[in-house]
């Protein structure tokens, strides 16, 4: 099924989705994104299984007091950040102790964070009050499926929800904060 993300109802409905253990896909400021509960390992061996791979996850948190209960940031860090979130980036950080599954870091010492410029999803994430998988729609070593009617043939099985944007996006812009100097991994809509 296809749902505008932006309605409440679809909001409330993305969020217990993912509360029981489901895969959604859902619009983001750049990509289309599959996402789950980051803190349930059976949900996120399902996402390995149709990704057709298990590797490293980044995570979408609300806000930055919820960030801080997985990543371990200092004053200078956490100024840097609030010139990109929200916003196209993932944030590579050093990871704390905390309920994420291991599936999510996959043995790193790093955790890739958004806090992306998109409340609809932001707003689910406050809901379940545990961030959630973000990553790409497409299967292992294939591109990014940005088409509605693509996504809604090669994953019909899967909860759409969707503002109805077309995404001509190449993917957030990856930087890691864990080191200094800081480094753009991946350069993608987001400006540094």
């Amino acid at each position: 099924m296809i749902y505008r993300i932006e309605k409440d109802e679809n909001i409330e409905l993305a969020a217990q989705l993912i509360i029981s253990g489901n895969i959604i896909i859902y619009s983001t400021d750049t990509l289309y994104g599959f996402g789950v509960d980051a803190t349930n390992s059976e949900a996120i061996q399902k996402l390995n299984k149709i990704k057709g791979r298990s590797q490293a996850y980044s995570i979408i948190v609300s806000s930055f007091n919820m960030l801080k209960k997985y990543a371990n940031i200092d004053d200078f860090t956490e100024i840097e950040l609030k010139k990109i979130f929200p916003g196209p980036f993932t944030a590579i950080l050093k990871k704390i102790d905390n309920n994420l599954s291991t599936l999510v870091t996959n043995n790193l010492s790093t955790v890739g964070i958004r806090i992306p410029n998109f409340n609809p999803i932001l707003k689910v994430v406050q809901k379940i009050n545990k961030p959630i998988i973000t990553t790409s729609v497409n299967y292992h070593m294939e591109g990014s499926i940005n088409k509605l009617s693509l996504i809604e043939n090669q994953f019909s099985d899967i909860n759409v929800f969707t503002d109805y944007k077309e995404k001509k996006s190449i993917g957030s812009t990856i930087i890691d904060f864990s080191n200094r100097p800081f480094k753009i991994l991946r350069q993608g809509d987001g400006v540094y």
